[in-house]
């Protein structure tokens, strides 16, 4: 009885400390493992209702508590399984269109891993038009030189910090840089993107610093970092992707304003998960790999790869563009107070930064094209 106590207990003070405004990563953390959580709380709910001793005014207390915490956690995850309603309609066959697909590949390989051929052998299957690495260093970028002859555009950013970052292209990519929104240690890179048909997309990849005890102590930059992006897009009429490790989970309430703010639909809702993080333990998993997009686009497909030895699964996804999905999809609207919290948390990133001078001399990333 006092285990089901104690995971009780633990189940309704991570769902509590969730809802907490806080930026550390002890709070920040338990946004993560909600999966693991509800199916710890289903458990114990079992456990404590069926355990033969009397019941007691603590005990029943306990349980009402953990069934609101459940609630809370099968709030937070329904809409990533196939009993929610689409967010994204997928393209039907008859209206399959090449000429306005983009297809991505968005990979970190972790910076240790050197098993770059099963990376390389994907790309030689799928041949995405876009890939993008994460965490890649120069001994990556000098393995990936087989796959440059198919990719002609190229932005290369090897860091030996965890946080390098590599984009390759068949498409033109047009007005390409690397930015450093808010370290010098952190790279994003944006472009616009020339389908096909020559419609142009705007592309942002994005990795930023995750909150725990081995990289930041809390989330305001990462958090920071993809609101600054977010606010960039909102008020810009132009077919727009974000993809990359954002080391934020879908259901957090920071990718959530995000999305509210930019008005990004993501494909997974009413889907299924597409857990990448940690490839080596199925037991602890979530969705830190992400593609989000404008309500212009519908889905092709979108699926995660195999291991490739790195601790992320690699995420394929294949995006079609249409004027007429805009009035298929439904637009994600700002809940009141949205913007004034997303401005005051891009404020207390770019303070954090100055503060602890993490801009200091902008190095450069390499540009190529043909």
């Amino acid at each position: 009885m006092l285990l089901f106590v104690i995971l009780a207990i633990l189940v309704i003070w991570l769902t509590i400390s969730s809802r907490i405004p806080r930026d550390e990563w002890w709070f920040r953390i338990a946004d993560f493992p909600r999966l693991q959580i509800l199916f710890v709380g289903i458990l114990t709910l079992a456990g404590l209702i069926w355990w033969p001793e009397a019941w007691t005014i603590w005990r029943e207390i306990l349980l009402i508590a953990l069934m609101v915490a459940i609630a809370y956690q099968l709030k937070m995850i329904l809409p990533y399984t196939f009993i929610w309603k689409d967010q994204v309609k997928l393209v039907r066959q008859e209206d399959l269109n090449p000429d306005n697909q983009i297809s991505m590949i968005v990979s970190n390989v972790l910076t240790p891993n050197r098993q770059y051929q099963k990376l390389i052998d994907l790309v030689d299957e799928l041949q995405p038009d876009l890939l993008l690495t994460l965490e890649t260093d120069q001994s990556w970028q000098n393995a990936l030189n087989v796959i440059e002859k198919d990719y002609p555009y190229r932005v290369a950013v090897p860091l030996d910090n965890l946080y390098g970052m590599h984009l390759y292209s068949k498409l033109e990519l047009k007005d390409a840089a690397v930015k450093y929104l808010l370290s010098d240690e952190i790279p994003s890179i944006h472009a616009s993107v020339i389908l096909r048909s020559g419609n142009e997309v705007d592309l942002y990849c994005l990795h930023p610093q995750p909150p725990s005890p081995t990289e930041a102590a809390e989330s305001t930059l990462r958090d920071a970092e993809l609101l600054m992006v977010g606010d960039a897009i909102k008020d810009i009429d132009q077919s727009c992707i974000v993809m990359g490790d954002l080391n934020d989970v879908a259901w957090s309430k920071t990718t959530r304003l995000f999305q509210r703010i930019s008005g990004l639909l993501d494909p997974r809702v009413g889907r299924k998960f597409i857990n990448t993080f940690h490839a080596d333990y199925p037991c602890f998993r979530w969705s830190l790999d992400h593609v989000f997009h404008s309500i212009d686009f519908a889905l092709v497909k979108m699926e995660r790869l195999p291991h490739i030895g790195s601790d992320h699964f690699p995420v394929y996804t294949v995006l079609q563009t249409d004027r007429m999905y805009e009035h298929i999809h439904e637009e994600i609207e700002e809940e009141e107070g949205d913007q004034e919290e997303a401005d005051e948390k891009i404020q207390e990133g770019i303070e954090k930064s100055r503060t602890e001078n993490l801009k200091t001399d902008i190095p450069n990333g390499q540009v190529q094209a043909p």
